[in-house]
C-alpha cells in the first residue's frame, strides 16, 4: 500500500485529492498539509512513500521543497501538481528529481495511476 502525504496551500484541491486517493484500496493517505513548514515536519515524521506536491505554497516554494525531499529522502516519489502548466516547470521540476509532473487542471485525474504505477518506487 502506497502511503501518500498531499501537500498543497488549497483546502478544496487537498480535500479533492484526498476523496480521489480514498477510491483506491492500493492508497493511504499519511496526511494533509498546506504549507512548506509543516511540509518539511510531515515528511520527517511520516516519512511517505510518495509525496504529491504543489508548486506555489506559502514559505518556500514547491519547488524549492522538491530540491530538499530529494536531497533527504531520494527514495520517495515526488510528483509535482501545479495550475503552472509551463514547460519550463516541468523541465525545471524533472531536472531537481520529480518523478512526475502533472497539471491540475487538464491531469488531475490521473493522480491515482501516476501514483500507483510509479516503478521507481
Amino acid at each position: 500500500m502506497k502511503q501518500v502525504l498531499i501537500i498543497d496551500d488549497s483546502l478544496q484541491i487537498r480535500e479533492r485529492i484526498a476523496a480521489l486517493l480514498a477510491e483506491s484500496p492500493q492508497i493511504r493517505i499519511a496526511g494533509e498539509v498546506g504549507n512548506s513548514r509543516d511540509a518539511l515536519e510531515a515528511v520527517q515524521r511520516l516519512r511517505p512513500d510518495t509525496v504529491l506536491l504543489d508548486i506555489r505554497l506559502p514559505g518556500q516554494s514547491g519547488i524549492s521543497l522538491l530540491r530538499t525531499f530529494k536531497a533527504r529522502y531520494p527514495e520517495m516519489a515526488v510528483i509535482m501538481l501545479t495550475n503552472l502548466d509551463d514547460t519550463r516547470y516541468r523541465q525545471q521540476c524533472r531536472k531537481l528529481g520529480a518523478d512526475h509532473f502533472l497539471s491540475k487542471t487538464m491531469e488531475f485525474e490521473r493522480i491515482v495511476d501516476t501514483i500507483i504505477d510509479n516503478p521507481a518506487h
